[in-house]
C-alpha cells in the first residue's frame, strides 16, 4: 500500500503484526519507538473527529478548479446521520445525484430494516424454519458478504445475532438500559449460526434453516448503502467527494490536491476529540466502538457489539477502525474484528489483502496494521477511562 492513498494494489506480504503504541504522548512528540524505529512527530494543529472534520473538508475545496463549487447535503438515513459533500461545476447535477443517494438509502432501509413492516429481513425471519422466500438482489448480496466476513472471523461476525435484540435493547427505537437475565441469553444462543442461512441466487431466495432464527443487518447494511452511494456519485460524474453514514465513510479523489485527512475518534475522550489521523483517497473508513450505543451500570460498560458465542458485549477492544477498498467489507470487518479481539483481530487484518486497521484495546493500547504505520499520525494517547 502506498503512503499517500489506498488505491487498489497487488497482494503483498505484510509485516508480522500490528505496531503497539503506549505510554503518555506529549503535544510535541511521540515515543520514538512507537512505530518501530521511526520517530513519530505529533502535529500541533487541532484535528476534529470524522463527523466534524467533514464540515472542515467542505470549506476548503477539493482539487480547486475554475467555476467549481462545493455542494453538500445532510439528513437522516438508516437511523444515522448521512452527510454528502462534493466539488462540482454543475450544482444542479450534483443535487440530483444527492437526491438519488438519499432515495437509495431509503429504498435499502425498506428492504433491510427490522423496524419497517414488509422488509425483506422481517419476511425472512417470519419464515424461518418453514420456507425459502424470494428477496431482493440487495439483501442476498449483503448476506453473501456477511457470510464471507463470518468465515474470516470464525463466526464472531454473525448476522443471526438478531435473536439477542429481544433481551439487549440498544436500538434507538426500543432502548432499555436493563441487563438481561443470563438464562434468557443462554436460551437464544443455539439460534445464532450464520451457516444456517441459505442464500440461493439462482432461485433468488433466502432460507433460515431453523425456526426461531433471525437475521439482523445492522452490522453491514450501512456499508452496503455507502457502496451503492459511491457508485451513484461516480456515475453522476463526481470525482472528489465524501460520504459519511454514521461510522461508515468513503472518500473519493482529493481535498485541495491532497488526500483527505480523517480523524480517529478517542473512544473515551470528550466529543470532538481524535487521537490519530490518517490520509486517504479512494478508500473507505469504518469504525465500530463501544462508545456508540452503551450504558454503564455499577461501573461496567454494556454496549451493542455482542459476542455471538456468549451473548455478552465483547470486552477486548474499545474501538476498531478498518480501512479498505469496499465499504461493505469494511463495515462488517470493523464489527467482526472488534468482537474477535485485539490479537486475533489484528492477525486477521494483516492476512487480508486491501485491508488495514487501527485497534484501541481494552487496555488502551493502540495497535496499527503494517500498511498504516507510515501514514498514521498519532496526536495523543487515547483517554484512559472505564
Amino acid at each position: 500500500m502506498g503512503r499517500a492513498c489506498v488505491r487498489r494494489r497487488s497482494v503483498r506480504t505484510k509485516r508480522a503484526a500490528g505496531a503497539v503504541l503506549h505510554g503518555t504522548v506529549s503535544r510535541v512528540g511521540a515515543d520514538p519507538g512507537a512505530f518501530g524505529s521511526r520517530t513519530v512527530m505529533v502535529r500541533s494543529r487541532a484535528v476534529l473527529p470524522i463527523a466534524v472534520a467533514f464540515v472542515t473538508a467542505c470549506r476548503g475545496g477539493i482539487n480547486d478548479a475554475p467555476r467549481s463549487h462545493i455542494v453538500e447535503r445532510a439528513g437522516v438515513a438508516m437511523g444515522s446521520e448521512l452527510r454528502l459533500t462534493a466539488r462540482t461545476v454543475d450544482e444542479a447535477a450534483a443535487a440530483a445525484a444527492f437526491d438519488a443517494v438519499f432515495t437509495e438509502f431509503d429504498r435499502l432501509d425498506a428492504l433491510m430494516s427490522v423496524w419497517r413492516a414488509g422488509s425483506d429481513v422481517l419476511r425472512i425471519n417470519a419464515a424461518a424454519g418453514e420456507r425459502a422466500l424470494p428477496v431482493s438482489d440487495d439483501v442476498r448480496a449483503a448476506l453473501r458478504t456477511a457470510r464471507q466476513v463470518s468465515e474470516w472471523t470464525g463466526g464472531k461476525f454473525d448476522v443471526t445475532f438478531g435473536v439477542l435484540t429481544d433481551v439487549w435493547k440498544f436500538d434507538a427505537q426500543d432502548q432499555d438500559n436493563t441487563i438481561p437475565d443470563p438464562g434468557a441469553i443462554r436460551k437464544r444462543l443455539p439460534f445464532i449460526d450464520y451457516r444456517q442461512v441459505e442464500v440461493d441466487d439462482r432461485a433468488g431466495t433466502v432460507f433460515l434453516k431453523r425456526k426461531g432464527m433471525r437475521v439482523h443487518l445492522g452490522g453491514i447494511g450501512k456499508g452496503y448503502a455507502v457502496e451503492k452511494a459511491m457508485n451513484i456519485l461516480r456515475r453522476a460524474g463526481l470525482h472528489d467527494f465524501m460520504i459519511q453514514a454514521g461510522g461508515d465513510l468513503y472518500v473519493a479523489g482529493r481535498k485541495n490536491g491532497r488526500p483527505w485527512r480523517l480523524g480517529i475518534n478517542d473512544p473515551r475522550g470528550p466529543a470532538g476529540r481524535s487521537f490519530a489521523t490518517v490520509d486517504l483517497t479512494d478508500a473507505t473508513f469504518s469504525t465500530s466502538g463501544d462508545y456508540a450505543r452503551f450504558f454503564i451500570k455499577d461501573g461496567i460498560r454494556y454496549h451493542h457489539l455482542l459476542d455471538p458465542a456468549t451473548g455478552q458485549p465483547a470486552r477486548g477492544c474499545r474501538s476498531v477502525t478498518i480501512v479498505a477498498d469496499s465499504p461493505l467489507v469494511a463495515d462488517g470487518l470493523s464489527t467482526g474484528v472488534f468482537i474477535l479481539g485485539p490479537a486475533a483481530g489484528m492477525a486477521l487484518i494483516e492476512r487480508l489483502p486491501h485491508v488495514e486497521g487501527v485497534i484501541v484495546t481494552a487496555k488502551n493500547e493502540v495497535l496499527v496494521s503494517s500498511g498504516l504505520r507510515d501514514r498514521l499520525i498519532l496526536l495523543a494517547q487515547p483517554t484512559d477511562a472505564p
